[in-house]
């Protein structure tokens, strides 16, 4: 994503996210991009758990685009799990990086 792209997601603490409503609907159409989500997710995952490094997740709640910079503390099928119970849907993010 270039500066600009990104320049239109708002930051946001990890605290806060528990109170956000998600969609159903995924952000992302393209199956190939939903490819490449996961791949991202699951690098930012490994290199938090291994070298302790924050990863920015761009995402969209029912109001807004937002980003977060943090530690991926799981993955699973569905979600990102962070610290403090924060919990993003997958089919809520459009990258991480």
């Amino acid at each position: 994503m270039t500066d600009t792209a990104t320049s239109f997601f708002e930051p946001i603490e990890k605290e806060t996210i528990h109170s956000l409503h998600f969609p159903q609907l995924d952000v992302l159409e393209d199956k190939q991009l939903k490819r490449a989500r996961i791949a991202e997710l699951s690098r930012a995952l490994a290199l938090g758990n291994l070298e302790h490094i924050k990863t920015k997740i761009y995402f969209e709640d029912d109001l807004a685009k937002r980003v977060v910079d943090t530690t991926i503390w799981g993955i699973t099928d569905d979600k990102v799990i962070l610290k403090q119970d924060a919990v993003i849907p997958i089919r809520r993010i459009y990258y991480s990086q």
